[in-house]
């Protein structure tokens, strides 16, 4: 199992080979999306999802990350909450060393929780391999990436908590289930540019 990313990239490619608009979905979905193009307003929950959870709209609070810099995490989802529709973005550990900024490269960990059913999907650590991100806010990556890697510095640790609209969307990618919410923890181990 390499990675979602880079299923996702390969997606952003077969979609430009097709010629598709690049003004009215969002990156790395399957069907034809762009990586500059905007989120849709509203999508409806598959039948196939799990069902959906009830309470007020989780903070990055609720999500309990244990592990260092480099280590692999444990996430606990929470249960007594519901995700929302806003990119949550949570330093764990401030880096020190250079900051992401539009355009950098960074060379990161990351381990991809969904929150519907709490599994690990993907995650590089342990891989021994690093995952390059070229040009962060353009890269071929999920929008949720493309935001929320700004500002991160080397040598740290981040929560993401992406919504489904910059995310995979309606139409998921591969394991990860349509409107799916999904929560990494990014590790900045190199940032250039």
């Amino acid at each position: 199992m390499r990675n979602v990313l880079l299923i996702a990239s390969l997606a952003v490619v077969a979609a430009a080979s097709i010629g598709c608009s690049s003004s009215d979905r969002p990156s790395t979905q399957t069907l034809g999306n762009t990586p500059s193009a905007t989120a849709p307003k509203a999508q409806t929950p598959s039948s196939t999802s799990a069902a959906k959870p009830t309470g007020p709209v989780c903070t990055a609070a609720d999500f309990k990350v244990a592990g260092e810099f480099g280590a692999k995490p444990t996430v606990t989802v929470p249960t007594t909450c519901q995700p929302g529709p806003e990119l949550i973005i949570s330093d764990l550990k401030p880096g020190t060393g250079p900051e992401v900024k539009k355009g950098s490269t960074a060379e990161v960990n990351y381990q991809l929780t969904t929150f519907s059913d709490k599994q690990i999907a993907d995650e590089s650590f342990g891989t021994g391999q690093t995952f390059p991100v070229e040009n962060v806010g353009a890269a071929s990556v999920i929008k949720g990436w493309n935001e929320g890697l700004i500002g991160l510095k080397e040598g740290g640790r981040r929560l993401l908590i992406i919504p489904p609209s910059l995310g995979y969307g309606p139409q998921g990618s591969g394991s990860i289930q349509p409107n799916e919410t999904l929560i990494f923890v990014v590790d900045a181990v190199k940032v250039t540019g």
